[in-house]
C-alpha cells in the first residue's frame, strides 16, 4: 500500500511525457526507478518486447492521450472495466495501466535476477485489450479528499481503540521518517499534475502507512484470534478508502484533461 505502485509511476511519468512536460529519457529514468530494466510486451505492431522509450512512442502514435492506473483487490475491481482476462491478470499483480484514447492496458510482471546479495529486478510489461467503459469505482479528486479525512480519523480512532501498539508516537515516527524518504526521493507525482493530486496522494500514502503499522508493529493489545480478526474487519474499509484515492491522484492528469484543463 505504502510504496509507489509501478503502475502509479509509468502513468504519472508517461502522462507528463504525452503532454510534453517532460523529456523521454527523464520519464523512462522516473519509472524504471530502482529497477533494472522495463520491457513491453505485446505492443500492436512489435513481435516481441520492446524498451520503455519506444513503447511510450508507439502508445502515443496509436492513439493514446492519457494513462490511468488501476489497484484492483479481491471483491474491488478499481479502476479496471474488462474485459475478464485483462481484469484477472490486473487482479494478480495488483495493479495496472489503463490508456485512454487506444483500448489498451498494462500489467507489469516482476523478476528477481542474480546471485545473492546482488539482486536486481527486471518488470516486463504485458499490453492486452481492455474494454472502452467508465473504470471501476474511481472517486473524484474532491470526494477522495472527503473521503480520505474521513478515513484517516477512523484508522487512528480504531488502532487507538484496539490498543495497537505503533497507535500513537511510534505511527508518527514511522509517517515522519517516510516523508523524510519521499522528499529526498523523486517527486511524489509527475509534473504537470494539479497541486490537490499531490496533497491526495500524500494522504493516502499517510493512511496507508497508519494500515501498515497496525499490522506489523506487534499485536499491540489484540492478543486473540478474535481481537486480531476485529483489527483486521476495522481497517478494511479505511484501507480500500486510501486505495481509491491513490487511483483518483494519479488519474487526476486525465481527469483534468478531459475537462479542458490542459
Amino acid at each position: 500500500m505504502l510504496s509507489e505502485p509501478r503502475s502509479g509511476r509509468l502513468a504519472a511519468w508517461g502522462n507528463a511525457l504525452l503532454a510534453g512536460f517532460v523529456s523521454p529519457d527523464d520519464a523512462v529514468l522516473a519509472i524504471v526507478g530502482e529497477d533494472a530494466v522495463h520491457r513491453v510486451e505485446g505492443l500492436p505492431g512489435e513481435t516481441g518486447p520492446v524498451g520503455l522509450t519506444l513503447a511510450l512512442g508507439r502508445l502515443r502514435a496509436l492513439g493514446v492521450a492519457g494513462l490511468g492506473v488501476a489497484l484492483p483487490a479481491p471483491g474491488h475491481p478499481l479502476g479496471l472495466s474488462g474485459p475478464p482476462d485483462f481484469n484477472a491478470r490486473a487482479l494478480d499483480a495488483e495493479e495496472a495501466v489503463v490508456c485512454h484514447g487506444a483500448a489498451l492496458g498494462l500489467v507489469p510482471e516482476v523478476y528477481e535476477a542474480g546471485p545473492a546479495g546482488d539482486v536486481h529486478v527486471e518488470v516486463v510489461w504485458h499490453c492486452l485489450p481492455v474494454r472502452e467503459a467508465p473504470p471501476a469505482d474511481v472517486p473524484s479528486l474532491g470526494e477522495a479528499e472527503r473521503e480520505l479525512a474521513e478515513a484517516l480519523r477512523e484508522a487512528t480512532e480504531v488502532l487507538s481503540r484496539l490498543d495497537v501498539a505503533g497507535s500513537g508516537p511510534v505511527a508518527e515516527a514511522a509517517v515522519e521518517a517516510y516523508r523524510a524518504r519521499a522528499e529526498r526521493g523523486r517527486e511524489i507525482l509527475a509534473p504537470g499534475y494539479p497541486p490537490r493530486a499531490v496533497r491526495v496522494l500524500e494522504l493516502a500514502q499517510r493512511v496507508g502507512l497508519l494500515i501498515s503499522v497496525a499490522y506489523e508493529n506487534g499485536h499491540g493489545g489484540a492478543v486473540s484470534a478474535s481481537e486480531m480478526a476485529a483489527r483486521a474487519e476495522a481497517l478494511r474499509p479505511v484501507e480500500r478508502t486510501a486505495r481509491r484515492a491513490q487511483v483518483a491522484a494519479y488519474n487526476a492528469f486525465v481527469e483534468e484533461r478531459e475537462r479542458g484543463g490542459h
